[in-house]
């Protein structure tokens, strides 16, 4: 378990898969993880958890299905966005996106969606 400083350049250094969070602290039962994105995701919604989406490099999208509509929000480094529980959102992001995501430790990588890039809890890794 992660205590104190953490180098999110040292750590982001460390893997290079896409769309595989890496746990690097915890904080009152929420997870801090990096991930890097390139592509798209997959839909998917958190029925009981909110999901924190910090920009640190590249571009992320995050398209999501609202009940007055289906707007997407672009975010580039520096910006964050929190998805609310229950809404589903598919991230998209352009090539080496370097993302920070908090969440509750209880947080499905996608959801109920069980595809090829979902990552069980028990195999996200700390760094």
């Amino acid at each position: 378990m992660s205590a104190g400083k953490v180098s999110l350049a040292e750590k982001f250094a460390l893997f290079q898969e896409t769309w595989t969070p890496k746990i690097v602290a915890q904080c009152n039962g929420q997870l801090v993880k990096l991930a890097k994105g390139e592509g798209r995701l997959v839909w998917h919604a958190h029925e009981h958890e909110d999901e924190l989406f910090l920009v640190i490099k590249g571009e992320l999208t995050l398209h999501l299905r609202l009940p007055d509509g289906e707007p997407s929000v672009v975010l580039g480094p520096g910006d964050m966005y929190v998805v609310p529980k229950g809404i589903e959102h598919c991230p998209q992001a352009t090539p080496d996106t370097h993302i920070v995501l908090i969440e509750p430790a209880s947080t499905a990588h996608t959801g109920q969606h069980q595809v090829a890039q979902t990552v069980a809890q028990e195999d996200q890794a700390w760094l």
